[in-house]
């Protein structure tokens, strides 16, 4: 019996589902950090108190993974969980430890808008490395998100300049190799399932970032923890991160990596709203212009996408 996942298809209600609440709930985790770190925590300390509430859930559903079904047992061979797991370490540790040091710097609502340019990086690893047409009809749409980054880069810039180039420059790491990882994530995952692949790479980079904390902190530095650090680690780890990434890779499983990234729309949004009620963030009309033409830039880039993938077939 076969247990490969049959071929994504962009026409799929429930694939687009999926990766709408995965981003919506991912667009949650920049505000926990932010609060986070007004308790004076760590990056890696709270990267790994992210992983050590995420890591027994993914290790439990694993389990019950191969218990239930004995034929995906046959799919764990070295080559394709050493894969899976280099995988998971870049998309889940590397790009994410990224994410968590730009957030020192710069707004969550700005980390988010900067974040939201990953689907401009998925369609060029695409073309580049991927054997994927090149769509030249989404060129004005890039454009248009750029410069939206620009005009809110502009007013930081001038308001609050410290640390914002190295932030920026942090968090758009993160966008480019949270873009290859899904690429890489979706050939995994047309093998051995997206449910299969997500606890394989996500347990190792959960390993990862633990280890490094225990390396920089060692193991005393959990018994100081606040409860409030504690509790803010616990929602990164299920809503900002086990809830989401089941339901992004379940999307991307169905629709592809390009139709999934498509969907990230909702996640600036919701950041901003959270972000200007909880964490008193400002939103100017500066704000207002830049995320507008991100915003317009994203729609005008699926449309753009659309037309593409009718023209060829």
């Amino acid at each position: 019996m076969s247990t490969t996942t049959p071929a994504p298809s962009s026409n799929d209600p429930l694939g687009y589902a999926f990766a709408v609440m995965g981003a919506i709930l991912f667009s949650t985790k920049g505000i926990f950090i932010k609060l986070a770190y007004g308790h004076g925590v760590s990056t890696e300390m709270l990267l790994s108190l992210r992983m050590i509430v995420a890591l027994p859930v993914y290790l439990i559903i694993l389990a019950t993974l191969l218990r239930r079904e004995d034929n995906l047992r046959h799919l764990l061979t070295p080559r394709i969980v050493l894969a899976s797991m280099a995988v998971g370490i870049l998309g889940y540790y590397l790009s994410s430890y990224l994410d968590f040091i730009g957030l020192n710097f710069v707004t969550a609502q700005y980390e988010r808008l900067v974040l939201f340019t990953y689907p401009f990086f998925v369609l060029l690893f695409g073309v580049w490395f991927f054997g994927d047409r090149m769509v030249w009809g989404v060129v004005p749409s890039m454009l248009v998100s750029y410069a939206g980054l620009l005009v809110i880069f502009g007013w930081n810039l001038a308001i609050n300049p410290d640390g914002l180039v190295i932030g920026t420059l942090l968090v758009l790491g993160s966008a480019i190799t949270f873009a290859l990882y899904q690429h890489l994530a979706k050939r995994q995952m047309l093998v051995m399932g997206a449910g299969l692949f997500t606890c394989i790479g996500m347990s190792t980079a959960a390993v990862c970032a633990i280890a490094q904390n225990l390396i920089l902190a060692g193991p005393v530095s959990y018994l100081t923890l606040e409860p409030e650090i504690w509790a803010y680690g616990l929602a990164l780890g299920v809503l900002g991160t086990v809830l989401p990434s089941f339901l992004m890779n379940a999307g991307m499983a169905r629709i592809g990596a390009r139709a999934t990234s498509s969907t990230a729309a909702f996640g600036p949004v919701v950041t901003i709203i959270i972000a200007v009620i909880v964490l008193s963030e400002p939103f100017t009309i500066f704000h207002a212009a830049g995320t507008g033409l991100v915003l317009l830039g994203s729609v005008l880039f699926t449309r753009a996408e659309r037309r593409a993938r009718k023209a060829f077939k």
